[in-house]
């Protein structure tokens, strides 16, 4: 036991060793450890740096990649990853990063798309925001995907299954502290209103560092109903999508739904199997009643229901089983990564029929693509557009995720299923908003556009597709806190004069 003991501290005391003397000979990781040390109050400063030499890197780099097409040995890494358990930490690691003269991107819970958020095409250092995880949160009209951060997922409007009874994550934060460019910590009257209103919506890296949101809570009942149906096209499956984009979006506000189209094989043949899944502030037999009213074509009876405390719903969406204790949202290790390919629409009339019919055929022929569509109306209706920097709100009737996953890491592959997103998505121009057509920031995808020298005429192409009428304010409260654009990425928002630091 002894010896077993012995040999525990001596393999740990060469893995620090080791450790220490990869950092020691890296001259970047040197000058940042020296500038953070003589800022941060702290002994244990070498602890929040990881250099990429160190053996702890990857696993810490690749904990919160969500999609396999941005963790290839091509990709780019940082060369130093800043973990801050303090927002002192990120308020050093914004002024030394400058001071080095590196580029810095900021990771939350790593669900950006296009990973721009932990990728890069120059040297470059990564602020993972993971340890800056405290949360006083109970009821909150947040998402469904259980590893989504914060930072992302408030800062670019995220939503949730009460999203039609409240509205979105941003409606309801109440104040902030952001990091600015001069590494200034900032709350909501420090900051400004101009600056508080750009970061509810058009993401906080575009401006700082956000490190705490303030937010007010809602009521939910003390029960809540779920219920899934399921319909194939030789089932009245066409008829229930087309009414589904009405009653979606216009149906009692206490209740959400999705609706899933997704290829699929039956009989041998590939059709297209359409889902509706929901969440309903009340008990089952309400749901029942207001649904055999506003839905009859859905079928749905008892069987498909089932009534559980709304903190079980959460458990519910993100396909957890019954019964799973709500602490398994805790558990924010990454899982089987796959390969995606996402890309976003709004829709604002009905997609008639023989659309419907047309669509099939082309999800037919691409044949891993998935469409994700959301109701809108209720709250979102109610909210002006230009009270947060999200924009769609009225007049939408439902939000589409272009969805495809695939297992192979070929390029072949990669050519392959981004090709089929994009054949399904260009099909659907006839159907989704324009001028401009509209996309979902949270849903990141860089086919839109992207910068190059970051010119308010390349952000314009990419930022009037997700902010719209928005977008030159944004642009505005941009040049005014980060003139010299420090804070950016390929999709970010332009100061008026474009210099970067």
């Amino acid at each position: 036991m002894a010896i077993s003991k012995l040999l525990l501290v001596f393999f740990s005391l060469v893995f620090f060793n080791l450790s220490f003397s990869w950092a020691a000979s890296d001259p970047t990781y040197q000058s940042l450890l020296q500038c953070l040390s003589e800022i941060i109050p702290s002994p244990n400063v070498s602890a929040v740096i990881v250099s990429n030499n160190n053996p702890s890197f990857a696993s810490i780099l690749e904990s919160r990649i969500h999609n396999a097409r941005f963790n290839r040995t091509s990709t780019l890494k940082p060369a130093i990853i800043i973990t801050p358990s303090d927002e002192s930490h990120v308020s050093a690691a914004v002024i030394c990063s400058q001071k080095v003269g590196f580029q810095l991107k900021i990771r939350s819970g790593g669900h950006d798309y296009e990973a721009l958020s932990y990728t890069s095409d120059e040297p470059f250092f990564l602020l993972d925001m993971y340890n800056l995880r405290d949360s006083n949160v109970h009821g909150f009209p947040a998402g469904v995907c259980p590893t989504v951060g914060v930072g992302g997922h408030i800062g670019g409007a995220g939503y949730g299954t009460m999203i039609r009874k409240y509205g979105l994550t941003t409606d309801y934060v109440i104040d902030a502290k952001i990091v600015n460019v001069n590494g200034k910590i900032l709350d909501r009257k420090a900051m400004g209103e101009d600056l508080f209103w750009a970061i509810r919506g058009a993401g906080g890296a575009n401006f700082g560092v956000v490190t705490a949101y303030k937010i007010k809570l809602v009521k939910v009942p003390e029960k809540v109903t779920v219920f899934r149906v399921e319909r194939f096209l030789d089932d009245n499956g066409t008829e229930v999508a087309f009414k589904w984009q009405t009653v979606g979006a216009t149906t009692d506000p206490n209740l959400f739904t999705r609706m899933l189209l997704q290829p699929n094989t039956k009989d041998k043949q590939t059709t297209v199997k359409v889902t509706v899944m929901g969440l309903y502030l009340g008990d089952i037999n309400g749901l029942l009643t207001l649904l055999n009213k506003d839905f009859p074509e859905l079928r749905l009876n008892k069987e498909n229901c089932t009534e559980m405390p709304w903190i079980d719903s959460v458990l519910w969406w993100a396909n957890f089983d019954l019964g799973t204790p709500p602490n398994v949202l805790l558990d924010r290790n990454n899982k089987d990564t796959k390969f995606v390919k996402r890309k976003s629409d709004y829709v604002q009339t009905p997609i008639p029929k023989d659309g419907l019919e047309s669509l099939w055929q082309k999800m037919v022929q691409n044949e891993k693509v998935g469409l994700t569509c959301n109701s809108y109306g209720g709250k979102m209706d109610e909210i002006d557009t230009k009270e947060s920097a999200f924009p769609h709100r009225k007049g939408n009737l439902y939000k589409i995720q272009y969805s495809i996953n695939w297992d192979d890491p070929s390029n072949e592959a990669d050519i392959k299923y981004t090709t089929q997103a994009k054949a399904v998505h260009e099909f659907m121009t006839q159907f989704v908003s324009k001028n401009p057509r509209r996309a979902y920031l949270n849903y990141r995808d860089i086919d839109i556009g992207s910068a190059k020298t970051w010119s308010y005429e390349e952000g314009k192409v990419y930022g009037e597709s997700y902010f719209a009428e928005n977008f030159d304010r944004l642009v505005d409260v941009k040049t005014a806190v980060d003139p010299n654009n420090f804070f950016r990425n390929e999709q970010s928002i332009p100061p008026r004069s474009t210099k970067t630091a």
